[in-house]
């Protein structure tokens, strides 16, 4: 245990690891106010779904139409596809990890 003062309140307190000396350390009282938020997606290093569920930003992620290269079906994916790569559908996909 590390003894440090708050950035804040000015106390004495013990952290389980060591500080760096360019960021401040908070107490337990005051780390609540500096807590990173949580977004509407979950929480801030959350991951986000895959396929057309929006972007970092809350906008509607941009889909491109493409042609599985299995089945032949359309379908749309969250990236441009290039001419000499296969896309694979929802379905088709899964096969290809």
């Amino acid at each position: 245990m590390f003894t440090v003062t708050c950035a804040d309140c000015n106390t004495e307190c013990q952290v389980p690891f060591k500080p760096k000396e360019d960021r401040p350390v908070y107490c337990n009282e005051c780390f609540p106010n500096h807590k990173p938020a949580f977004t509407k997606g979950g929480p801030r290093f959350g991951r986000r779904s895959r396929f057309g569920r929006g972007s970092r930003d809350g906008r509607p992620r941009e889909m491109f139409p493409a042609t599985c290269g299995d089945c032949g079906n359309e379908c749309k994916v969250p990236f441009k596809p290039k001419e000499d790569r296969p896309v694979y559908c929802n379905e088709c996909f899964p096969n290809h990890k």
